[in-house]
């Protein structure tokens, strides 16, 4: 199964919130997801960008791959570097 770590759009009409979740690619965008990983809030400023970064590299070491939103979002957190660099020991 290829797992991806995506964006799930949540929240009222023009009042977006998102969740980041694990789920099969072949599922829709807002279906069935294995495991919510972290919440994006882009309407206040500054963004508010909450990941379990636990979770996050769990998925990842295991060959999720991040849409290009998401990376972003790890990119800024953190987390993607940490990912990279535990990569790069091996």
């Amino acid at each position: 199964m290829a797992v991806k770590l995506r964006l799930m759009r949540m929240g009222k009409k023009k009042q977006p919130t998102y969740r980041i979740v694990a789920a099969d690619a072949r599922s829709p965008r807002d279906g069935r997801f294995l495991e919510i990983v972290g919440t994006y809030d882009p309407r206040p400023d500054p963004s508010v960008i909450r990941i379990d970064d636990e979770r996050a590299l769990h998925w990842l070491r295991h060959g999720a791959q991040p849409t290009e939103r998401v990376e972003k979002l790890l990119k800024i957190t953190g987390t993607w570097d940490e990912f990279q660099s535990s990569k790069n020991q091996k």
